[in-house]
C-alpha cells in the first residue's frame, strides 16, 4: 500500500516557491504559484496539487511558458476584461486577474474577465473563493485541452472544463462547488496511472467508444489524438443524462475561449511537454446588489447547517455540502501536513536535486 507523507504546508510552498525562482520566475509569480498549487494537496485534490510540478519545469525550461510575461488588455469597461495572457503562468495571472475583477466589482456591482492564451492555473476553487471573501459571489471556469467525448461520440472535442461558484456564509465557511463537467478530471486519470490502478467503469472510452479502465493507455490515446476520451458528467449515453455534462462543457468553451477570442473544442491540444494553451473566465458579483451581506449570510449559515445535519443514508456517516469535505482536509492539513502520496513525494525530491532545492522532511508517514 503507497504512503501518505505529509509536509508541512509552509514549508511545502516555500520549496515550491524555490523551485519556481529557479526556473525563472519572479519572487511574487513564484509565491503565488507555490500558495495555489499546494491548496490543493491540502484540500485533498491531488489531482491538481504538486504532482504537476513537472509540468511546469518541463513547460518553463522548453520556454512554453515564461515568468515575467505581461498580459495585453484587449478590451476593459468598468464592469469587463477581456486579456490575451500571451502565455504567461496561469496560477500567478489568475490571482492577479481575479483581483482586479474584484477590485472593479467594488465600484461597479459585477465585474467580469475572459482571458485567452494562458497556462494550467490549478483549482478553480481558489479563485472564485477570493471573491467570497470580500462578501461576493465568486464564478470561475477554464477550458483544457481536448479530453472529453459528446455524447455518442467516441473523439475527444472538449475538455474537462471546470466551473466554480462560490458564496460566503459566516465564520469563514462557505459553499464552494469546484467540478469538472467530465466525469473526472485528466488529473485524476494520472492519478490511477501513478498507482498502476485500473480506473472505474464508467469514467472513460477508448478510440471505439467503448468503456475502458486503462488509465495508461487512455492518457496515451488522448495525447497523441488517437481518440477516446473522458466521458461527460453523467456519463454514457442518454440514459444518466451525460448530455448535460456535455452541454456544460461547452458552455465553459463559449465563456472562456469563445468570449475572449481564443482556442476551444478540439483546437485545444496538450503536447508531451506541457498542457495546452487555455481561456479562463472570472467574476464576482457583491452581494448587497441583492440584500444586506450579513442577512445572506445568515440564510447561507442555515442552508449549509441544514445540509451537514440531513440524516445520512444507510451506510453513510455524513452528509456534506460543496466544498466541506475540501475544507475539512484543509484543516486538517493545517493540523498535520499536508499529504502527498509516496510517488510524488519522490518526484519533488528530484526535481529539487535537479534545482538544489532541498524537500523539506516529511512530518509523518501513515499507510
Amino acid at each position: 500500500m503507497s504512503l501518505t507523507i505529509r509536509i508541512e504546508r509552509e514549508k511545502l510552498e516555500q520549496f515550491c516557491a524555490a523551485v519556481f525562482m529557479k526556473l525563472g520566475l519572479s519572487p511574487d509569480e513564484a509565491k503565488d504559484s507555490a500558495e495555489i498549487l499546494v491548496a490543493a494537496d491540502a484540500r485533498g485534490i491531488e489531482s491538481h496539487g504538486v504532482g504537476r510540478l513537472w509540468r511546469y519545469k518541463n513547460g518553463l525550461q522548453r520556454g512554453i511558458m515564461a515568468g515575467g510575461v505581461q498580459a495585453t488588455v484587449l478590451r476593459e469597461t468598468p464592469l469587463s476584461l477581456v486579456l490575451d495572457a500571451n502565455g504567461a503562468m496561469g496560477l500567478s495571472l489568475s490571482k492577479r486577474t481575479m483581483a482586479r475583477v474584484i477590485e472593479k466589482a467594488k465600484g461597479s456591482g459585477a465585474a467580469f474577465s475572459s482571458v485567452r492564451n494562458s497556462n494550467h492555473f490549478g483549482i478553480a476553487g481558489y479563485y472564485s473563493e477570493m471573491a467570497a471573501r470580500q462578501d461576493m459571489i465568486g464564478v470561475c471556469m477554464t477550458n483544457t485541452a481536448a479530453l472529453g467525448v459528446p455524447t455518442f461520440a467516441r473523439k475527444a472535442m472538449f475538455g474537462t472544463n471546470p466551473i466554480a461558484f462560490s458564496i460566503p456564509a459566516h465564520d469563514g465557511r462557505m459553499f464552494t462547488l469546484d467540478m469538472a463537467t467530465t466525469v473526472v478530471t485528466r488529473g485524476k486519470i494520472e492519478v490511477y496511472d501513478r498507482e498502476q490502478k485500473p480506473l472505474p467503469a464508467g469514467w472513460a472510452v477508448d478510440t471505439r467508444g467503448v468503456g475502458t479502465t486503462d488509465a495508461h493507455r487512455l492518457l496515451e490515446d488522448m495525447l497523441y489524438q488517437r481518440g477516446g476520451g473522458i466521458l461527460p458528467l453523467g456519463g454514457e449515453g442518454e440514459l444518466f443524462s451525460g448530455y448535460k455534462g456535455y452541454g456544460l462543457a461547452e458552455v465553459v468553451d463559449i465563456m472562456t475561449a469563445i468570449l475572449s477570442g481564443g482556442v476551444f473544442g478540439q483546437s485545444v491540444v496538450d503536447s508531451q511537454a506541457t498542457s495546452a494553451r487555455v481561456c479562463h473566465f472570472f467574476g464576482a458579483i457583491r452581494l448587497d446588489l441583492f440584500r444586506d451581506p450579513e442577512d445572506i449570510k445568515s440564510d447561507m449559515d442555515r442552508l449549509l447547517s441544514e445540509l451537514e445535519h440531513a440524516e445520512p443514508a444507510e451506510g453513510c456517516a455524513k452528509v456534506y455540502y460543496a466544498g466541506l469535505k475540501e475544507h475539512e482536509a484543509e484543516a486538517e492539513s493545517a493540523r498535520l501536513g499536508v499529504p502527498l502520496s509516496e510517488k510524488v513525494a519522490d518526484q519533488l525530491k528530484r526535481i529539487g536535486e535537479e534545482l538544489g532545492v532541498p524537500l523539506p522532511p516529511p512530518l509523518r508517514a501513515a499507510p
